[in-house]
């Protein structure tokens, strides 16, 4: 068999060293052709989201034969394990943004304020979570039990993420948000920046190719339907023709909105509390509150 195989020739060693001198022109360019510091692990990082769902609800996402005596030890030893390993990836992230080759007491004491942080406010995130499945489950006459809401929903697998990703956003480690955001887009279609804000009892309902925006600020008791887009108008640039970065570019959601499915919404513009927007409507101006927008009216007004 391996004679077999040996016979063929398919260019391999020709094939290495020119992915050789691409790698290495590459990292020239970007100043790193010495020692590169390695990124946050997109499949660790999977592991870890998988573990820290299971801390928040053990007896829905964690292990099926847990015990009510048993319980405290398995969020105790899994979220200890879990830290133990998100300490390292945002240890990543800051040692890669710093360029450093090697021992970086500043990144590490960091990453252990930052997983500090992070952990003091997991029980809020469990509370903001009890409140967007009670949302999907008051809001949805499909869902028979919040208990299905959790296992089944897209859309609440997807919040899950975005509120464990938001803190680490907020608190300085926005590489490894942005990676567990985009897990959570792989696994649902559904894109949500971690920058983004989003108050209790947020539903998204069936939810594939919902985009939320980095700015975008959304209130509490909003339901978003499929394909709504929550973007961004136009981009300004500098006057090399740089983009510039981090401006106010996405739509201020208020209060108790409905937004149906197709419907975009660009630029940074208010939506007022309790309008609703109807399917496939492109809105680019503010709207008060209460207003109903159809897809009619929005054309007559743009």
């Amino acid at each position: 068999m391996m004679n077999e195989i040996t016979k063929y020739h398919w260019g391999v060693e020709e094939t290495v060293a020119r992915l050789r001198a691409l790698r290495v022109q590459s990292l020239e360019n970007r100043q790193r052709q010495h020692k590169p510091p390695k990124l946050p692990s997109r499949k660790e990082l999977q592991q870890i989201v998988d573990g820290l769902s299971s801390v928040l609800f053990p007896n829905r996402l964690g292990r099926p034969d847990l015990t009510e005596e048993g319980i405290d030890y398995f969020v105790g030893y899994t979220l200890d394990c879990v830290l133990h390993e998100l300490f390292k990836q945002i240890r990543r992230e800051l040692q890669f943004i710093s360029g450093s080759e090697g021992v970086d007491n500043a990144a590490h004491q960091q990453a252990i304020e930052i997983t500090r942080q992070f952990t003091a406010q997991l029980p809020a995130v469990r509370a903001l979570i009890d409140s967007d499945i009670q949302a999907a489950y008051e809001g949805d006459p499909a869902a028979r039990t919040p208990d299905e809401v959790l296992v089944c929903y897209p859309g609440i697998m997807a919040v899950i993420y975005h509120r464990l990703a938001h803190i680490l956003y907020t608190h300085g480690a926005p590489l490894v948000a942005r990676m567990i955001a985009e897990l959570a887009h792989s696994a649902t279609g559904i894109d949500i920046h971690p920058g983004a804000q989003i108050g209790e009892s947020f539903f998204i309902d069936h939810g594939t190719g919902v985009v939320i925006g980095e700015t975008a600020i959304i209130g509490q008791r909003v339901r978003l339907y499929q394909a709504v887009t929550l973007g961004a108008k136009r981009f300004q640039k500098d006057e090399n023709g740089v983009l510039i970065k981090g401006n106010l570019r996405h739509p201020i959601v208020e209060d108790e909105v409905v937004i149906y499915a197709g419907a975009t919404i660009l630029g940074r513009v208010t939506i007022g509390k309790g309008s609703i927007i109807g399917g496939n409507v492109w809105l680019t101006h503010s709207v008060p509150p209460r207003s109903v927008i159809t897809q009619q009216a929005s054309e007559r007004s743009e």
